[in-house]
Parts: structure tokens; C-alpha cells; sequence
């Protein structure tokens, strides 16, 4: 068990304070004041000062420090670079919605996937995050911000399914009654398509969104842009999501980047068409953002108008996805990666 209180569940917590001789009631107390963005125990005021002061001893909240703050000029979108306890540096993103506030987090530090048009795995995985550390992203960009987050999206640096038992935690937590109690309907968690893992997760019948980026309609192009491809095949892939839609009755949603010249024509979208034959699914179409280090390019808006027409002609609901904060490095793990390149 993690020796951080806000990574343990209100019955783990109940265990912990009753071992320090505490009544059953503190439990909640201390529970509720974690999971409203606290830096210190001594904003907990109905606490007697001496448990405060054992509980900071034992059990240090360790909160993470704002190092760069970018707010969008165009849409108010505001990116976060947040520096962890151990030094490491992860990113959030905080999108304003009609709906509702929408937080996407990091759930790695770095990632091992590979993924060619993607700047979060550039310089590999360093480590997984805690349960905590994927909370904290949400309960003090929420803090900063001053605006209530609604909606989570768990598709920043890393891949979620690589951090599997640390993520499922993470999801208890935040939908927890007494802490953030945020809706599992109101939850996207994106996979670059981990197999056994999408398996495993379908057995849970959680009812959150699981995003799959796809961003190839066959093997061929998807092995050129995604590594992960080599070990779960884009037909294996297919089938596990198959099998994820008849274990949960939630529609798949696939993200697909849309990259000038390599997966773009109208031909890859009727092969789309074809390979999703009777699997309920919507598609998202990401025009690219651009990475420094990538000689990859977006697509131009009469291409990815064209792909989308035939895909939804075919009968697969597509939406293009609004472009939000293009002028705060919003492509995920930019921003880390410019911060730790002028450090060194």
C-alpha cells in the first residue's frame, strides 16, 4: 500500500488512523480534506493539533508545484507543467467546454510506447504515476484555476493501461462519493491498444469511455507509426474492442491523427469502413500537432473534410476535433520537453 493517504481508499484510511489510536469518525474528516486540494494538514481545522502534527511526521501530502502556466489567448485553454516530489515533470491541461470543465491528465512520467507524431515518448518512460499523483493533477489545476472540473480525460504523457493497477486506483478514488465523486460516464481513457490490458479492463464494467488511437486503418501503416502495433496487430485490436463493446455495452471511440499523405485517403477511410463492420464506434479526426522532432505534417482541412464524409456516409458517426490552446504547446509533452531541455 502507498504511504501517501490520498492513494488509499476511506476504508484503508479508517485502518490507518484507527492503528494511531484514532475514533472511526477522523477517517472522513481526513479523507474529505485530501480530496479538496489541501497543501498542508494544518488547513485541517477540526483536527486535533497533535494528529496534524503525526499525520504530516507519518504521512507528508507532498503537493505538486506549478512550474509553467500557459493560458490560451484564443480559447482559454490552460496548460499545466507540474513538478513531483521526486523533481519529475508532468503535464495538464485544463479545456473549457459548453458542458462542463475538462481536465486531461498525465498518468506517466515519459512513455515506452513510441508512437511516431507523439512528443510525450520522446526520451522513453522514466516512471509510473501514483494513485495521488494523477488526483493531484485534478484537484489543484481545479485549485489554480478557481473552475470546477466536470470531466477527466486520462490521455496526457504516458499510456494509462501501461500504469493499469495505479489507474483503476486512481479511477476509485476520483469517483469516490466522498471525495471528487466525479461520474465514471464523465471519464475517456485513451489506450494505443495494450490487448491483454483492454481485456482485463473490459471485466471490470466500468462505464467510462475507452478511447483507442488507432490512427491507421491496417498493419502496414499502423507498424510504421506505432510500435506497438508489432505486438497487437490492428486485427487483434479490432477484436478485443469487439469484445470490450459486448462486456460493457459502451461505444468505442477511436482517435485518429490525421497525417498528410500517410493514413488520409478516402481509400484508408473505406478501409476503416470495412475492418468496423458492425462494432459500434465513433471516430475522432485529430488534425496532427506538430512536433518538432517529427518530419511528420496535419493534413489539410479539404482532406480531413473529405475523409470524414466518407466515413460518415458509411455509416460511422465522425467528428473533427476542435483544435484547443494551438498557441500553448497543447500537443502533449512539449512542454515538459522544452522545460527539460533548457534545464540541461
Amino acid at each position: 500500500m502507498s504511504k501517501n493517504l490520498k492513494s488509499m481508499t476511506l476504508p484503508e484510511l479508517g485502518a490507518v488512523l484507527k492503528e494511531m489510536g484514532q475514533p472511526a469518525f477522523r477517517a472522513k474528516q481526513v479523507y474529505t480534506w485530501l480530496h479538496k486540494g489541501v497543501r498542508s494538514y494544518e488547513e485541517m481545522t477540526n483536527l486535533p493539533k497533535a494528529l496534524r502534527d503525526s499525520l504530516a511526521e507519518q504521512f507528508p501530502i507532498c503537493p505538486p508545484q506549478v512550474v509553467r502556466r500557459q493560458e490560451s489567448q484564443k480559447d482559454g485553454t490552460i496548460k499545466y507543467l507540474w513538478q513531483l516530489s521526486d523533481g519529475n515533470c508532468v503535464e495538464t491541461v485544463l479545456m473549457r467546454y459548453h458542458y462542463g470543465n475538462t481536465v486531461c491528465i498525465s498518468t506517466e512520467v515519459g512513455c515506452r510506447m513510441g508512437c511516431a507524431f507523439c512528443a510525450s515518448t520522446l526520451g522513453g518512460l522514466i516512471r509510473k504515476l501514483e494513485p495521488f499523483e494523477m488526483l493531484d493533477q485534478v484537484l489543484f489545476t481545479q485549485v489554480d484555476s478557481g473552475l470546477p472540473v466536470s470531466h477527466i480525460v486520462l490521455m496526457g504523457i504516458g499510456e494509462p493501461l501501461d500504469n493499469y493497477e495505479n489507474v483503476l486506483r486512481f479511477l476509485e478514488l476520483v469517483n469516490s462519493e466522498d471525495g471528487m465523486n466525479i461520474s465514471m460516464r464523465h471519464i475517456s481513457l485513451s489506450t494505443c491498444g495494450l490487448v491483454p490490458k483492454i481485456d482485463a479492463l473490459a471485466q471490470e464494467k466500468l462505464q467510462l469511455t475507452l478511447s483507442v488511437s488507432l490512427h491507421a486503418p491496417n498493419d502496414q501503416i499502423r507498424d510504421a507509426i506505432m510500435p506497438v502495433n508489432r505486438a497487437y496487430p490492428t486485427e487483434e485490436l479490432i477484436g478485443a474492442c469487439r469484445r470490450y463493446y459486448e462486456a460493457t455495452g459502451r461505444r468505442i471511440s477511436f482517435e485518429y491523427a490525421m497525417i498528410d499523405g500517410i493514413n488520409d485517403s478516402v481509400e484508408n477511410a473505406r478501409e476503416l469502413l470495412r475492418r468496423m463492420k458492425g462494432l459500434p464506434a465513433h471516430f475522432n479526426l485529430i488534425p496532427l500537432n506538430h512536433v518538432e522532432e517529427s518530419p511528420l505534417k496535419p493534413s489539410s482541412k479539404e482532406t480531413v473534410a473529405r475523409f470524414q464524409k466518407c466515413l460518415t456516409d458509411g455509416g460511422i458517426p465522425a467528428t473533427v476535433r476542435r483544435t484547443l490552446g494551438g498557441d500553448i504547446d497543447a500537443s502533449c509533452g512539449q512542454l515538459r520537453r522544452k522545460y527539460n531541455k533548457e534545464k540541461n
